[in-house]
């Protein structure tokens, strides 16, 4: 019988769903900083390692909220969870 895609996973390496929950508890580490400041941000998806996020509140049409994307959030997720390669943000 053929691998479904799900049995092709290698032993050991997260599901969609464990990196999901891993990504969203990261950031949620990282949200009350960002929620300080009149901002939030939103997980919207994990796939392939990428990470979508929505930013919300004064975040949006920041200057600084490519910073944060990329040293607040991106360093915390690739620091605490190897598997994730890149963050993006959608907004």
């Amino acid at each position: 019988m053929p691998e479904s895609q799900s049995q092709k996973k290698k032993k050991g390496e997260p599901s969609s769903n464990d990196l999901l929950f891993q990504v969203r508890a990261v950031v949620d580490l990282i949200r009350p900083d960002i929620q300080a400041d009149g901002g939030d941000v939103e997980v919207v998806a994990v796939h392939d390692g990428i990470v979508d996020v929505r930013f919300h509140g004064a975040c949006v049409g920041c200057p600084s909220s490519n910073m944060t994307l990329q040293s607040g959030i991106a360093k915390q997720l690739r620091e605490r969870i190897p598997e994730i390669l890149e963050v993006r943000a959608l907004n």
